[in-house]
C-alpha cells in the first residue's frame, strides 16, 4: 500500500511539500496530501529476499553496515562484562553448536585456523541497556552476537544468539537460534534476526553512520578553521570534505537525534540513544582505526601484506565493500600523497609548520580532548604521517560516509528487510500460555507487531528517502578542482590523474558486479553493490560519493 497507493497526510502538511517533494504525488489545496514511496530497489528486484539467510548475511559485507562483521579469533566467546551484574560470561554458542551448523565442511578447530569465522557482535554493547530500555514502552533489547561461517563459494552461513541480562527477579536468559526445518523453530529462527536486524540498523545509523562521519569531522572543521589561514595548502587541500557537514549536523541536532525526536522513537535504544552513542565512541573510537586499512586490520577481515595490491589481504575475498573502499582509497591517498609532497618536499617542513602543529594539537587535546592522552594518536613529524592524517580525514567524509548513507532507502526502505526498532521479545522467552499460543496459531502476526509500527516504518521511511538522495548541487569527489590547484601545474596534473583513478573505478565497479564467481555482488535478485561509485545522478541512486557529508 506505502508503494501502490500511498498514503494521505491531511493539512497542514507540516512543510512535506518542501520536504519531501519527490514522495508527494499529489496535492490539492484544501485536500490531503499523498505520500507515495517508490519501490526501494531490494523488493522491486526480489520480494522476499529479507527471509533468506544468505542475504542477512550478504548485507554485512555489501549493504548498509559493512563495518560490523568481524573475525572470530578465540573460543569459546566470552563476554567482557562483570559477571556479578550480566550474568555468566561465557556465550551458549558451543563448539556442538557450531560443528552441527558446518557439518561436512571442516571442524571448529580448522574454522578458527583457516579463518573462516566471523561474528556480528552487540553482547557486551547493548546488555548494559536492556533493563533499562526494556522500561520503555513499544520497545525490548538483547544483547546480540550472530556467528557466521565462511562457506566455499565465499558466502556466509549464520547462527545467532541473543542474551537477557539478569534483572531484580529473573537469572540471565539466553538461547542460540539456528536455521530450523520444523515450522516453529523456523519462525522463531525469523524472529532472532529480526532482532539482531534491529540492533544492527541501530549501531548503523547511531555509530558507523551519526558517530563516525559527522560527529568526528567537526572537530576538524573546527581547528581547520582556527588555526590554518585561507591560503595555507593543507587548508585548500581539506576543503571540500568539510562543504555543509556543520549546517547538516545543526540541522540532525534539530530534528533527528533530540530528545524525543525521529531516532529516539523509532530505533530500538529509545531515549538512551545517544548515551549509547556516546558509550560506543568511548570504548571504542580512535584516529588511527579509521582509514579504511586500518579499520579492516583492527576487525581481522584483513593483514597486512606487502604483496598484495592494496597493501593488505582480505579473509573474505568477495567482500563488495572493502574490494571497491581500497581502490577509492587508494585513489585518496595517491592524491594526498603528490600533494602533499608537493608543498612539503622535505621533512623538516612539516613539524616547522607552526599552524599545521597547532591544528594538529587542538584535533587532538580539545576536538577529542577526553581522549587526549591516549597513546594510539599518530605523530605529526613528517610528509608520511601528514599524509595518512589527510588521507584518513578525507576518506571519512567521502568513501566511508556515502557508504553508510546513500544506500539507505534502497535497502532499509522496506522495513523487514532492516527493522529500526523490535517492540516485542522472543516468544520463547518465558512466555505465558497466552503468548505461547498466539505464535503458535499466528506466528506472522507476532513477527508483525515485532517490526516497527506504521507510524515508525514511515516516518523512518521518509527520513531515509531524504537522507539518500543527491542534489542538484552535489560536488562528487574528483569533479571539480579547485581554482588554487588549476593554477598549480604539478597540482592540476595530480588532480588530473586522481580524476581518472575514479573515472576507472566507474567501470570496474561495473564489471565486477557482473561476475557470476562473485556471489556477494552478483545472482538473481541482488541489488549491485555500486555505493562507492564515485559519480551520481540527482535524487536516490544507490551511488556517487560527494566529497564531503553534506546529508
Amino acid at each position: 500500500m506505502l508503494y501502490d497507493q500511498g498514503v494521505n497526510v491531511p493539512p497542514p502538511d507540516n512543510g512535506l511539500k518542501t520536504v519531501l517533494p519527490r514522495l508527494v504525488k499529489g496535492v490539492v489545496d484544501t485536500a490531503d496530501a499523498v505520500i507515495q514511496f517508490e519501490t526501494p530497489e531490494t523488493i522491486d528486484r526480489d520480494t522476499f529476499s529479507w527471509f533468506r539467510d544468505e542475504e542477512f548475511c550478504r548485507q554485512m559485507l555489501a549493504g548498509l553496515n559493512p563495518y560490523s562483521i568481524q573475525l572470530v579469533t578465540e573460543w569459546p566467546l566470552m563476554s567482557k562484562l562483570d559477571p556479578r551484574v550480566y550474568g555468566p560470561q561465557e556465550s551458549a554458542i558451543t563448539k556442538e553448536i557450531v560443528e552441527q551448523e558446518i557439518k561436512g565442511f571442516m571442524t571448529l578447530e580448522q574454522a578458527l585456523a583457516e579463518k573462516k569465522l566471523f561474528m556480528l557482535d552487540y553482547n557486551d554493547l547493548l546488555l548494559p541497556y536492556v533493563n533499562k530500555t526494556r522500561e520503555l514502552n513499544g520497545t525490548t533489547l538483547y544483547g546480540s552476537r550472530t556467528s557466521m561461517f565462511l562457506t566455499p563459494t565465499g558466502t556466509l552461513r549464520p547462527l545467532a544468539i541473543v542474551t537477557r541480562p539478569p534483572s531484580d527477579d529473573k537469572p540471565q536468559w539466553k538461547h542460540v537460534y539456528t536455521p530450523a526445518w520444523d515450522a516453529t523453530g523456523a519462525w522463531l529462527w525469523k524472529m532472532a534476526k529480526a532482532q539482531v536486524l534491529s540492533h544492527d540498523s541501530a549501531y548503523h545509523q547511531l555509530v558507523s553512520h551519526w558517530l563516525r562521519t559527522h560527529c568526528v569531522m567537526e572537530p576538524y572543521v573546527i581547528a581547520t578553521n582556527r588555526h590554518l589561514s585561507q591560503m595555507h595548502p593543507i587548508r585548500r587541500l581539506l576543503l571540500p570534505y568539510f562543504r555543509y557537514t556543520m549546517q547538516i549536523n545543526a540541522l540532525a541536532r534539530l530534528a533527528l537525534i533530540n530528545a524525543g525526536g525521529i531516532i529516539e522513537s523509532t530505533f530500538s535504544p529509545g531515549k538512551y540513544s545517544m548515551q549509547f552513542c556516546s558509550d560506543v565512541y568511548d570504548q571504542l573510537w580512535c584516529f588511527d582505526h579509521e582509514s579504511l586499512p586500518a579499520d579492516l586490520i583492527s576487525r581481522g577481515i584483513a593483514v597486512e601484506d606487502p604483496n598484495s595490491p592494496h597493501g593488505v589481504k582480505l579473509t573474505i575475498e568477495d567482500y563488495p565493500y572493502s574490494n571497491d573502499g581500497l581502490l577509492l582509497w587508494d585513489a585518496i591517498k595517491q592524491w594526498a600523497t603528490s600533494y602533499v609532497n608537493h608543498y612539503y618536499p622535505k621533512t623538516n617542513l612539516v613539524e616547522s609548520d607552526v599552524e599545521l602543529t597547532q591544528w594538529w594539537d587542538e584535533i587532538r587535546t580539545v576536538g577529542h580532548g577526553d581522549k587526549k592522552d591516549e597513546p594510539r594518536w599518530p605523530q605529526l613529524k613528517t610528509q608520511e604521517d601528514l599524509i595518512g592524517i589527510v588521507s584518513t580525514i578525507m576518506w571519512v567524509g567521502s568513501g566511508h560516509h556515502s557508504a553508510v548513507n546513500f544506500g539507505q532507502y534502497d535497502f532499509a526502505g522496506y522495513f523487514p528487510n532492516r527493522p529500526t526498532i523490535a517492540r516485542t521479545k522472543m516468544p520463547n522467552e518465558d512466555p505465558t500460555e497466552e503468548e505461547w499460543q498466539s505464535f503458535i496459531k499466528r506466528p506472522e502476526d507476532v513477527l508483525l507487531k515485532c517490526f516497527p509500527s506504521q507510524i515508525q516504518a514511515t516516518t523512518v521511511m521518509s527520513v531515509l528517502d531524504v537522507l539518500s538522495s543527491h542534489s542538484p548541487d552535489e560536488e562528487y569527489i574528483g569533479g571539480y578542482i579547485e581554482p588554487a590547484w588549476a593554477a598549480e601545474p604539478a597540482i592540476k596534473a595530480a588532480f588530473e590523474e586522481f580524476r581518472g583513478s575514479l573515472e576507472k573505478l566507474e567501470g570496474i565497479i561495473d564489471s565486477r558486479n557482473v561476475d557470476p564467481k562473485l556471489h556477494n555482488r552478483s545472482g538473481a535478485g541482488l541489488v549491485p553493490y555500486q555505493l562507492l561509485k564515485p559519480f551520481s545522478g540527482l535524487g536516490v541512486t544507490g551511488r556517487g560519493v560527494p566529497n564531503s557529508i553534506s546529508i
